[in-house]
């Protein structure tokens, strides 16, 4: 009887280890929550109005089409029995000789409950279109505001967190704002607009080396982004900003990309977990004191040169093509390979013409980083179809200066 592999999340580690699966003896079962594979590093230009939801994401189902071993369950998991190798999901039980773990991160609040009930994250589809609705809505209700005080608190945008999704963030909303905004409410002034961009340390995009750092800061400064060193977030009430300084910004949004965590359900499993929830790895992958239950991507903890390492998609990715080889192996009889990570390097984009890239020792910046992480991006999206429109929706904007999906629609 040929040995049963469940991975448990359909993003990047867990849709690259089922693909890699393709062929092997054994049979597969891929289960996530959500029928689609989303592209997150694209996440911002949904909340931006730039790109429809559909052109960042694909069904689970249509990716897979045709993978012989390979079976698709749209369901909850909600536990783990590891003596008895069996998932527990809300439509019943799962039985596995292999598992792989790949359920994500979700947004760390660190236990900043104002900010989780006013605040907006961003980690998936519903969000991005709730901050898109909330932003176009901002504008309308300032254009009926008679109250200068109001009005200016409704068109203050605050950004908090100084790494690639909130730099990437406050970027793009900026341009959103003052590049094709201005155009649909002349009546508007544009001065009564910030975009406040506050990071908790004296850095943004820290890993990146000072040069990269201090001049993603200036084109930031540049596209009229206020950022805001020292500035840690105490509270938010949905109208005003408080910090520890004891200063106050009256601001009717907050859009949250100041930390992550592994997804709550590994409290919920019955392995050890430790910093941001993740769990503990050998250098195999394999969870510590469960052979044969793999963990990759963020919920994964694995130290390397004493630093964990970072929640990010190429590190899923490496994470399920170790995985899959080690799961491979295991079931020819050999033993397993450790994991060796290799950096690919760090993009980050500013807007139009202005990016940061640090590629293999080499840092670059302006309209050749921008090039790059285009190139990237696109290539890195899955199916021809999303390549072309997402394509298509940048070149409108570059040349027109416009955003196609400025619609406000309802989330049920």
């Amino acid at each position: 009887m040929r040995p049963t592999v469940v991975i448990v999340g359909a993003g990047f580690g867990g849709l690259r280890a089922a693909h890699l699966l393709r062929g092997a003896p054994v049979d597969v079962i891929l289960v996530d929550r959500r029928n689609y594979h989303l592209f997150q590093p694209l996440l911002y230009q949904v909340a931006t109005a730039g790109l429809e939801p559909e052109q960042i994401a694909k069904p689970v189902r249509a990716i897979l089409r045709g993978q012989a071993n390979l079976d698709f369950r749209m369901t909850e998991v909600t536990g783990l029995d590891t003596a008895a190798k069996r998932v527990a999901t809300a439509d019943g039980t799962i039985a596995y000789d292999y598992l792989i773990l790949a359920v994500g991160g979700e947004t760390n609040y660190f236990g900043l409950e104002s900010v989780l009930r006013h605040g907006f994250g961003l980690k998936d589809i519903p969000e991005a279109i709730r901050i898109r609705n909330h932003v176009l809505h901002a504008f309308e209700r300032a254009v009926l505001e008679p109250d200068p005080e109001r009005r200016r608190a409704e068109l203050t945008f605050v950004v908090v967190g100084g790494g690639p999704t909130g730099v990437e963030m406050a970027g793009a909303l900026s341009e959103l704002i003052r590049l094709v905004l201005v155009k649909d409410y002349p009546r508007l002034n544009v001065k009564d607009v910030r975009v406040l961009l506050l990071e908790a340390t004296d850095r943004l995009l820290g890993p990146m080396p000072a040069r990269l750092r201090e001049a993603a800061a200036e084109t930031l400064w540049r596209k009229h982004v206020e950022v805001r060193f020292g500035a840690m977030v105490a509270e938010y009430d949905g109208a005003r900003v408080r910090l520890k300084s004891g200063e106050v910004i009256p601001a009717r949004t907050l859009i949250w990309a100041a930390g992550a965590q592994a997804v709550s359900l590994t409290g919920r499993l019955g392995l050890a977990t430790g910093r941001q929830g993740r769990i503990p790895v050998t250098d195999t992958l394999e969870a510590v004191g469960h052979p044969g239950v793999y963990v990759i991507g963020d919920a994964a903890y694995l130290e390397v040169d004493g630093q964990p390492l970072p929640m990010m998609a190429p590190v899923a990715i490496q994470m399920a093509e170790t995985a899959a080889r080690n799961i491979r192996r295991h079931v020819a009889g050999e033993p397993g390979l450790a994991f060796r990570y290799r950096d690919p390097g760090s993009l980050a984009t500013i807007g139009r013409n202005a990016a940061v890239a640090y590629i293999h020792g080499i840092g670059f910046t302006g309209f050749p980083a921008w090039v790059v992480w285009l190139v990237v991006h696109i290539i890195q999206l899955i199916g021809f179809r999303n390549k072309l429109f997402v394509l298509l929706n940048w070149a409108w904007d570059y040349f027109f200066y416009e955003r196609a999906a400025r619609l406000i629609t309802t989330m049920d």
